[in-house]
């Protein structure tokens, strides 16, 4: 089989995971890569030397030969990108968030059926070792029917991150809660077996807004530095904030089931913290993959102290808990062999949809915002690894 040939749209920053499938001895090949920044063209040409690059990445489509393309721009380019991608007939991974709207997710998904190109959203958390082995343990069985979960997600570099340059607007990223949260949004829908079908959110903003802010004509840095705290005694952020600084979701699944996630990002600390519920136990993570981290399960009663079950996980090697390498790897083998996906464009939909509209509902009055249905022949395409389903 000839080398997978691929193409990147976003150099720089999260896209340099492409990096990683330039390998031509074992099958994948980086050819061509779009960026308008000049300083990411002259950076990959020391990885990739005879890279092929462009300032509009719609030219790097033109190129015959390019199989895929790695989506790893800001999210709300991932729209545009992703449907002029399919319609080019390239396989497509596409970094999350799908979309900063549904509309925009609906639309990725209605492309992707009809032009029949691959689609593979970037939902890296489904191959960290924390979430398969809570996975694991829940489908055991060893807690019963999960009945109830929640996520608290303390995002200590929050004011690094996320203030400081284009994801504090509104226009750019919708919220937090979408940008951020889709990723343990997913997780929980995965890990509970069924989607939100209604939600009602509640945040706002109260610690940014009232932080020192740099002039339109600065450029942002959204650079990590632990030194960055507390946050009213930092500066330069963007100038215009209007995203929320703490956020929340509640959640009614499909199957019965409820969840609740929560997002703080003017905390110290960093950590996602995971608690699942079901008619036989619980478990709870304390730590996560970037460093050592345990897994607690209890099933009879007794003091938090003194769980029944404890798991202690190795910290794992690699950029977000080792899960960057084995995305990608599935994203290959699903282009190359048709093999079968941890992660789903359905699902990924469906995590947009708790953010799009959780913070619908916290900006218009907190009240309840149903999640509008897909029709079930476009569900039946992705369940289908994206193959046609025999009538």
């Amino acid at each position: 089989m000839k080398n997978l040939k691929i193409g990147l749209i976003g150099i720089g920053l999260r896209g340099r995971i492409g990096r990683h499938l330039h390998k031509p001895e074992n099958g994948t090949e980086v050819i061509a890569g779009a960026d308008t920044n000049l300083k990411a063209h002259e950076d990959i040409k020391e990885f990739v030397p005879d890279i092929a690059l462009f300032t509009d990445y719609r030219e790097m489509l033109k190129i015959p030969e390019l199989d895929a393309v790695i989506i790893a721009t800001p999210d709300y380019l991932h729209e545009e990108m992703a449907v002029a991608s399919l319609e080019a007939g390239k396989a497509v991974y596409l970094e999350k968030p799908m979309a900063i709207t549904l509309e925009g997710c609906d639309r990725i998904l209605e492309t992707a059926m009809r032009t029949g190109s691959k689609l593979f959203v970037g939902h890296n958390m489904r191959h960290k070792p924390l979430i398969l082995k809570m996975k694991s343990i829940i489908d055991s069985g060893v807690i019963g029917e999960l009945r109830a979960a929640w996520c608290r997600h303390f995002v200590g570099y929050g004011g690094d991150a996320y203030f400081r340059d284009w994801h504090s607007e509104q226009k750019y990223s919708t919220g937090l809660l979408l940008q951020k949260g889709s990723h343990d949004i997913d997780v929980m829908h995965w890990l509970m077996g069924s989607y939100s079908k209604s939600v009602v959110g509640m945040g706002m903003l109260s610690v940014y807004n009232r932080c020192e802010r740099r002039s339109p004509d600065t450029p942002g840095n959204a650079s990590w530095n632990n030194a960055h705290y507390p946050p009213l005694e930092q500066t330069g952020f963007s100038p215009v904030i209007d995203v929320e600084d703490h956020s929340m979701v509640m959640m009614q699944l499909e199957n019965g089931a409820q969840m609740c996630y929560m997002q703080c990002h003017y905390t110290p600390d960093s950590e996602r913290n995971y608690t699942f519920i079901g008619t036989k136990g619980r478990i709870e993570n304390y730590g996560h993959n970037n460093g050592p981290c345990e897994i607690h399960v209890w099933t009879q009663r007794g003091p938090r102290e003194t769980p029944d079950i404890v798991y202690h996980l190795k910290a794992a090697s690699g950029f977000h808990g080792g899960a960057d390498l084995p995305t990608l790897a599935n994203f290959v083998d699903f282009v190359r062999f048709g093999a079968k996906t941890n992660t789903s464009p359905i699902a990924a939909r469906q995590s947009v949809a708790v953010g799009y509209l959780g913070h619908k509902s916290m900006r218009t009055g907190c009240n309840r915002q149903d999640i509008p249905e897909l029709p079930p022949e476009m569900i039946a395409y992705f369940e289908n690894n994206q193959r046609a389903v025999s009538k």
